[in-house]
């Protein structure tokens, strides 16, 4: 066989959470939303003495590692491949010969400056290797499950899970991380929306660390209860019920990001949110907040587009990034 003979693909999608951030980890269901930003993963075959995985476009330097027993011993780098060792040991991939990896993310990095945008990439690029691994192992554990277990080890314990959850199932999601119950959900017709890119890139972790040592405030069971109110009108479809719950939820999820200093609406977020309010529209920072990627909604996208030129006038802020309505998408290649 020689590297070049592909043995199995995937490619899973990134995602934006509309509502339910720091709520779901106590309970309240959030909504996400997959975006056609994929992370790819190509393994093939490798006439190498070892196995070598590389980052498509990032960086092209292979790393060569061993592995005995699903436990990925390094040669040589591997300091940026804590994700590839928790999916590997998670799924217990025990090839019989040497094989090749290729990780490709690069939908997911601002072109001029190669920043994260904050879309899931870590996630993504989790599922579609947890799939591809999958394909070429028997007796393979649910690609979700095994997915979930791998994140959470690679975060040290940390997140909700509903950045995998919507990266395997795609389209528009309800998600409770309780048990990981995913519903899916219907985009309304009626309903329109831009992302907006606001050039910082911001650390989850950090955020979740801090919130972690903060004593819990009245903002928090707040925030609960309007995600709650602001899922189930998601769950009902209807444009306009959506986009007025979205006001209570953002004055809530203000308040809590005051209460407990973490920053949700930094970065311009807070900006954004007050002038699309004026305008008649709702705007909200998605997921961690304080930089990363927000959401503009309303119903008429002539009002969606003639917001944006007075917000963002020339500037390139504005993310090209659709609803993926496809999930993860795996296949065998080598008739294995």
């Amino acid at each position: 066989m020689t590297e070049q003979q592909v043995l199995a693909t995937a490619s899973a999608p990134g995602k934006v959470i509309l509502s339910g951030e720091y709520a779901v980890l106590v309970g309240a269901p959030a909504v996400c939303m997959a975006i056609d930003r994929r992370a790819y993963v190509t393994i093939s075959a490798s006439d190498s003495e070892y196995h070598v995985v590389r980052r498509v476009g990032i960086d092209n330097t292979p790393c060569r590692f061993k592995s005995s027993g699903g436990v990925i011993e390094w040669l040589d780098g591997g300091d940026d491949f804590a994700l590839l060792e928790a999916v590997w040991e998670t799924v217990g991939f025990e090839p019989t010969s040497n094989v090749s990896l290729q990780l490709d993310t690069r939908e997911f990095l601002d072109l001029a400056t190669g920043n994260k945008t904050g879309i899931g990439s870590s996630a993504a690029l989790t599922v579609a290797l947890t799939a591809a691994l999958g394909e070429l192992t028997a007796h393979a554990a649910e690609p979700a499950t095994a997915a979930f277990d791998a994140h959470q080890k690679f975060q040290g314990g940390r997140g909700s899970g509903v950045d995998i959850a919507t990266s395997v199932a795609g389209g528009l999601v309800e998600y409770v991380m309780n048990g990981h119950e995913t519903h899916q959900l219907n985009w309304p017709e009626a309903l329109v929306y831009a992302l907006i890119w606001t050039g910082a890139p911001a650390s989850t972790t950090q955020k979740l660390d801090r919130l972690a040592r903060s004593k819990p405030r009245p903002s928090r069971a707040a925030l609960v209860y309007s995600s709650r109110r602001l899922s189930r009108a998601w769950c009902e479809g209807r444009a306009d019920n959506i986009l007025n719950e979205y006001h209570d939820y953002i004055d809530v999820l203000r308040e809590f990001s005051v209460d407990h200093d973490i920053g949700i609406f930094d970065a311009g977020h807070a900006e954004l949110s007050l002038a699309a309010r004026a305008a008649g529209l709702v705007y909200k920072p998605c997921g961690a907040g304080g930089g990363d990627v927000g959401i503009v909604l309303a119903t008429c996208a002539a009002v969606v587009e003639s917001f944006l030129g007075t917000a963002l006038g020339e500037s390139d802020q504005i993310l090209d990034a659709r609803l993926d309505v496809q999930g993860v998408q795996s296949e065998r290649t080598d008739n294995g």
